[in-house]
């Protein structure tokens, strides 16, 4: 009775805060335009608004999965939670674009813990044969809040000011705090007494960075000479942790296990080819076809709707069906739907973008859930909260990657202008190549998927 109750107070608390990280970030991204009028905020300055949360959360990532494998997962989940309600409790006091953007730092810590522990926790309390359906509830949970963040995040703008976005986090983060306190017995920390890797952690962390960093100001040439010292820095960080008695980031993990090395680089492949896919249609809608932000928010939710519809039932398959078979599918799907938005022109009828919106979040839903399962049953119990810091950082640097992608050929076509009348057709051609481009990343994570041979 107790593993029953604690199963399902961790997959409550899971729940509440996978909705909670993935809707404070999509309903952000909504009132950026209300806190780029307050502040006085460049385009670029206001960027850092989104892109400040994403970085600090993908640096502290694996190193706190690591701190939660060592000092235990509940706790270190526990501290994420605190600090990312009390952050979002200050975070409306800001009286400057410098003190949001330093604050959303620390929000991205605490979302780190939550994300490096979450996934590791439902992964210990449920047993091989339950954990694909724990893990699908939980990736449609993140859809959900990912689907609700534009509308609730437009609403509450409108009505309340930008401010009460991050107020409205409040409440939840307290709730999370009295079931963990109140029904999450116990605490796992497979790897206890082991060493916590500080250089490998400073290396990792400016390594991320200056990759990061640099994504953000390509074409520029500075941009460029960042991204390969970023790049430098990874092989050294490699070569550092291959040799540490006990690394923030065992890679060991990674030539040891087809399995986790080659489910992790599908993972990295899928964010990339995905994650910047309703950036460029929100700008397609809004500009070349002129919906309000409202009517473009209902185009877009049917790509969110179909993934956190379908992800439960993907994660039940996977506990049956070999996951890479389920996660090969979806990637196809998904390189299926890319190739039919690159045939967008002036004129495409919105019924034909919402049904290939359908085809890529059914892609995703079938390519999620047992892609993580895979990961994540493919390690030792100590390696749990690396494991799960490991898939968050893929999906960040994904979303980095995919949205480098999308602002570097914007800025060859259409250049750093505002996009006016003028510019929309060159805006259009930027938007088809980079649906080619990640039509092509789709193609090639296809056989990555199919590489990491059958795990059971």
């Amino acid at each position: 009775m107790n593993n029953r109750v604690s199963r399902g107070t961790a997959l409550l608390v899971a729940i509440l805060s996978s909705f909670l990280t993935p809707f404070m970030a999509s309903s952000v991204n909504i009132a950026l335009p209300s806190i780029g009028r307050e502040f006085a905020m460049s385009a670029v300055s206001l960027s850092w608004v989104a892109t400040s949360y994403l970085l600090a959360a993908a640096v502290f990532l694996v190193p706190m999965g690591r701190i939660a494998d060592i000092y235990g997962r509940k706790r270190v989940f526990l501290y994420g939670v605190v600090i990312y309600t009390v952050s979002s409790l200050i975070l409306p006091m800001s009286t400057s674009g410098t003190m949001l953007i330093s604050l959303r730092v620390v929000q991205g810590i605490g979302a780190s813990m939550i994300f490096g522990t979450s996934i590791a926790i439902l992964t210990s309390v449920f047993p091989v044969g339950e954990r694909g359906r724990a893990l699908g509830i939980n990736v449609a949970t993140v859809y959900a809040g990912l689907s609700l963040g534009p509308f609730l995040g437009g609403l509450l703008t409108e009505h309340f000011q930008w401010r009460s976005i991050f107020l409205a986090n409040v409440p939840l983060g307290l709730i999370i705090i009295v079931f963990v306190l109140w029904k999450l017995k116990g605490d796992w920390a497979e790897a206890r007494g082991e060493k916590f890797d500080v250089t490998g952690s400073i290396i990792y962390g400016v390594t991320l960075v200056t990759v990061m960093y640099g994504l953000s100001l390509l074409p520029d040439i500075l941009g460029g000479w960042l991204i390969l010292i970023g790049v430098l820095g990874l092989f050294a960080f490699i070569r550092y942790e291959m040799k540490a008695k006990s690394p923030v980031l065992d890679v060991n993990l990674f030539a040891s296990s087809r399995v986790f090395a080659f489910s992790n680089l599908a993972a990295l492949i899928n964010y990339s080819a995905t994650w910047a896919v309703s950036f460029l249609l929100s700008l397609y809608l809004q500009y070349v076809r002129g919906l309000s932000p409202q009517n473009a928010g209902f185009v877009l939710v049917s790509q969110p709707l179909v993934m956190a519809a379908f992800s439960p039932f993907a994660g039940r398959l996977s506990d049956k069906l070999e996951p890479r078979i389920l996660a090969s599918v979806g990637m196809a799907l998904s390189a299926i739907a890319l190739l039919l938005l690159a045939l967008l022109d002036e004129e495409t009828a919105f019924g034909f973008i919402i049904a290939s919106l359908a085809i890529a979040g059914l892609g995703l839903a079938l390519f999620s859930s047992p892609n993580t399962n895979a990961i994540m049953s493919s390690v030792e119990t100590k390696f749990y909260g690396v494991a799960s810091g490991t898939v968050g950082t893929m999906r960040l640097i994904g979303q980095m990657l995919s949205m480098g992608i999308s602002m570097l050929l914007i800025a060859l076509y259409v250049g750093r202008v505002e996009i006016t009348p003028e510019y929309y057709p060159l805006f259009l051609k930027s938007a088809k190549v980079a649906f080619v481009i990640f039509a092509a990343l789709c193609f090639g994570g296809v056989f990555a998927s199919l590489a990491r041979g059958k795990l059971r």
